[in-house]
């Protein structure tokens, strides 16, 4: 990992990942922290969010536990789906 400019207002970037991964990082992040929301939101034991979700309880278990770098995008996207949710992206010009 290369040491970026501190003044980011990526967390990602200011540990050192690439623009590319981080915004990968960034974005995966985002819809996991709302993944956990929703399941503490409802106060779900995590085998009820794992039937809804289509996953075991294990791997609830790494969710709420952050563990981001076992979820896909495309894997997050689905997980919210299950709960009801659905996921909206904006694609802008970077600063």
């Amino acid at each position: 990992m290369k040491r970026t400019n501190a003044t980011s207002n990526c967390v990602f970037e200011q540990l050192g990942f690439p623009k590319r991964e981080a915004a990968n990082l960034r974005l995966r992040s985002a819809m996991m922290d709302a993944v956990i929301a929703e399941v503490e939101k409802r106060g779900l034991a995590q085998a009820e969010a794992a039937r809804l979700m289509g996953i075991t309880q294990p791997r609830v278990s790494d969710l709420m536990r952050g563990k981001l770098h076992l979820f896909s995008m495309d894997m997050l996207v689905t997980l919210l789906a299950g709960l009801g949710m659905r996921v909206e992206f904006k694609v802008k010009k970077a600063a």
